[in-house]
């Protein structure tokens, strides 16, 4: 018996579940967790003086990050097939290698997160997304 599982996208969408995770536990611990990860002090004061907006970003991407990690799994054979899967994981791998690789011209619009944070996000999306490229590449023909 042969594995048809895609241990590429399986990878990469454990990656982005932890990810996903992450943002959550920052609405769970607030303001320390914001700035260990790298937030910058502007997001973690705003967590502070009770703003909601970090906690709803936060949300929303840690949402976004899990239904990522969805597709991943659909397309690596663990779940069912999820809708428009070819298209979805394709612009998936791409905002993963874009967000990766164009970091210095996001930088300006987010001043308060740390050069750190920066560098490793940033590393972990060029990862994150190069295992999807590896994994789309490998099923590509099943897909279409």
């Amino acid at each position: 018996m042969t594995n048809t599982f895609n241990l590429y996208l399986i990878s990469a969408a454990v990656l982005t579940s932890i990810a996903a995770l992450l943002h959550f536990a920052c609405i769970l611990f607030g303001a320390p967790l914001y700035r260990l990860l790298g937030a910058g002090d502007v997001i973690a004061k705003m967590v502070e003086h009770g703003h909601v907006y970090p906690h709803v970003v936060a949300m929303l991407v840690g949402s976004a990050l899990l239904v990522c990690a969805a597709y991943a799994l659909s397309a690596a054979g663990v779940l069912m097939r999820l809708p428009l899967l070819t298209w979805v994981l394709c612009a998936v791998t791409a905002v993963f290698v874009l967000r990766g690789v164009a970091f210095p011209l996001l930088m300006p619009f987010f001043p308060g997160n740390s050069s750190i944070f920066w560098m490793v996000s940033s590393g972990l999306c060029l990862l994150i997304g190069t295992l999807h490229f590896i994994g789309l590449y490998q099923i590509w023909s099943r897909l279409v």
